[in-house]
């Protein structure tokens, strides 16, 4: 249980936590103090779905065809291994995270607008939280829906940090260094969650 959930909240803040759209929209509302609350909480809900949906549909699936565990493990561990290495050249090239704090303020009905579109047209979300996590968490049985959890609890995390202690934390990510040293424990957590599966092949 506690593993699931550990290696769930692990990997979650691993595919999260990264320069991007969403985060940087997250942060600018942050540092306007603008509807704060409703952007976290929506982000954070929508990723509770997918990742629900990814668990409850791929995780049923795997356990119905023991191929499919293994095409997922190898899969799953191929997919990590590629994104731990592209974590670690992003550490050798790090990039800054920006928001704008001036210009006028933005109606909530936009800000709920905006921040829907950053995360439900965005192709990779459904790839990290339904694929990724859903297929993933499907491998760990009855402890998937703690390993869910653990995900969830990321998102939940990540985006409060993120819009919550903006302020704080802008000095921080508008320096590559920071960037620098957060993707290479991405790279680390992505590359030893691979490792793992791949010996969970042999272990079975």
């Amino acid at each position: 249980m506690l593993t699931a959930l550990a290696a769930g909240l692990g990997l979650g803040l691993s595919l999260i936590v990264a320069i991007g759209a969403q985060n940087a929209f997250v942060l600018r509302q942050g540092l306007r103090r603008e509807h704060v609350l409703t952007v976290v909480a929506i982000c954070a809900a929508s990723d509770a779905l997918l990742i629900a949906a990814g668990i409850a549909g791929l995780g049923a699936l795997i356990e119905q065809a023991g191929w499919a565990l293994v095409v997922v493990r190898i899969a799953g561990a191929g997919f990590l291994t590629w994104y731990g290495i592209k974590s670690a050249m992003r550490a050798v090239r790090p990039g800054s995270l920006k928001a704008d704090e001036g210009g006028a303020g933005m109606p909530l009905a936009a800000a709920i607008t905006t921040v829907l579109a950053l995360t439900w047209l965005n192709p990779h979300v459904y790839l990290d939280t339904v694929l990724l996590l859903g297929s993933i968490g499907g491998t760990y049985g009855d402890d998937r829906w703690w390993f869910g959890l653990g995900a969830v609890l990321a998102s939940v995390i990540w985006f409060s940090a993120l819009g919550f202690g903006s302020r704080a934390l802008r000095p921080l990510f508008a320096r590559p260094v920071a960037w620098r040293v957060l993707d290479a424990i991405i790279a680390v957590v992505m590359i030893a969650i691979a490792v793992s599966l791949v010996v969970g092949l042999f272990a079975a």
